[in-house]
């Protein structure tokens, strides 16, 4: 085996495990077989990246907004915000995923493809812990802080904005990445509606290749080498924005 095989090594060391005839030929890039079927199964990343990116995005908006309505003085707001919390927690996300392709354009007479159905249900399910998130963080700042902002003449949007969130960011930084990581977990669901993210491409060349194991493990990998690097810039981020200790 030469340098060009070395990134299968320990998927090679498993054919030892069992009396199963692996067939790793299938993902052979010394091959014009396997470098075709490996292009084809790299090539999900980018609708992965996109829809988990994008869902991030929106449900950091979202969730910011519905943590807000629970720090009002409003017991209605409140209200609303504890109603959308437990409601949106308690629905699956796969049930969410198709309720939004396979409903929402019925019941709103609106065109939605795989993508945006998959960034809406994905953004809604997220926002819901998002906003439990922000709520946690903002409240681990001191009283004083807002005492502080408001004898400076700051109004309410101004407080949170150049005080408050600021300090908070740094509290909710860790479970923000945790979420990340849960969004590019899920967004494995989406091959359900016909997205061309890594799941369903590896879900098509199984149908044409009939090697599921060695498919999927390299599927595996695929999702362990993404969620590893972003829990590295997660870590890098914390490092660069800690307050020194001295």
């Amino acid at each position: 085996m030469n340098y060009r095989h070395l990134y299968l090594l320990p998927l090679l060391l498993l054919t030892g495990c069992s009396d199963y005839q692996w067939g790793w030929y299938v993902l052979d890039p010394s091959t014009e077989q396997g470098l075709t079927n490996i292009k084809f199964l790299l090539a999900g990343f980018n609708d992965t990246i996109q829809v988990s990116l994008l869902s991030m995005l929106f449900a950091m908006t979202l969730g910011l907004v519905i943590a807000l309505l629970a720090l009002a003085k409003s017991p209605f707001l409140q209200l609303l915000n504890r109603i959308y919390v437990e409601v949106i927690r308690s629905i699956p996300v796969l049930v969410l995923l198709l309720w939004v392709y396979y409903g929402m354009p019925t019941l709103l007479d609106v065109s939605l493809n795989h993508f945006w159905a998959g960034v809406i249900a994905l953004t809604v399910a997220e926002s819901a812990f998002m906003a439990e998130v922000f709520r946690g963080g903002i409240q681990a700042i001191s009283r004083g802080q807002h005492e502080a902002a408001e004898s400076l003449g700051l109004n309410y949007w101004q407080k949170m904005r150049l005080v408050i969130l600021p300090q908070a960011f740094r509290h909710i930084l860790p479970p923000l990445g945790n979420q990340f990581v849960y969004i590019l977990k899920m967004s494995s669901l989406v091959s359900v509606i016909g997205l061309s993210d890594l799941t369903r491409r590896a879900n098509e060349l199984v149908v044409n290749e009939y090697l599921p194991l060695e498919i999927y493990t390299f599927l595996v990998v695929e999702y362990l080498v993404l969620i590893l690097l972003v829990s590295h810039a997660v870590r890098w981020l914390e490092k660069r924005i800690a307050i020194p200790s001295h």
